[in-house]
């Protein structure tokens, strides 16, 4: 199993595009688009961002990522990211975790045993409603975690570009 959660993760890197190592967590404070590509934004060290427009419009990855995060996080880790009994706020994670440690986590899963702390996070690494959007949930959890998108559905979004389409299509299967 773990060979195909490695096979898939290796796919979505190469179907987004995604390079280089960070060198440490982002600073939450501060997410700099550096670029748009193809309607995904990016910071400069090419980590997946999100983009809030001044009169509220979020990107097409955000909304994906609020779609998606809901119909396969929020049972445990509770809506808009926000934690619940059972298991962290995500919101926190993207924050605290760099780019790659929260891609590791989602596909390989965790478990953390010890007299302080039981925490059990099963790998989704073979799941492609997750794998195919784990940049955009990534990027709406980002966006949540700095208050950039307030709870609730989004109003305003920007349109699905084709190539998004396209690379949603062909992750799909």
């Amino acid at each position: 199993m773990r060979n195909t959660a490695g096979l898939l993760g290796a796919a979505f890197i190469l179907l987004f595009g995604q390079a280089g190592w960070a060198e440490g967590p982002v600073d939450a404070t501060n997410i700099d688009v550096a670029y748009m590509e193809d309607g995904r934004y990016f910071t400069e060290d090419d980590i997946p961002t999100y983009n809030v427009a001044e009169d509220g419009t979020i990107d097409w990855p955000s909304y994906s990522g609020f779609r998606r995060y809901h119909s396969e996080c929020h049972v445990c880790h509770g809506p808009e990211g926000e934690g619940s009994s059972y298991a962290p706020a995500l919101k926190n994670s993207a924050l605290e975790l760099d780019y790659y440690d929260f891609f590791d986590v989602v596909v390989n899963g965790r478990q953390v045993i010890n007299s302080a702390e039981t925490s059990v996070m099963p790998a989704f690494g073979d799941n492609p409603n997750v794998m195919c959007y784990l940049n955009d949930i990534y990027v709406y959890l980002k966006a949540r975690g700095t208050e950039a998108i307030p709870r609730g559905r989004p109003r305003m979004k920007e349109a699905k570009s084709d190539v998004i389409r396209e690379d949603e299509n062909a992750c799909l299967g």
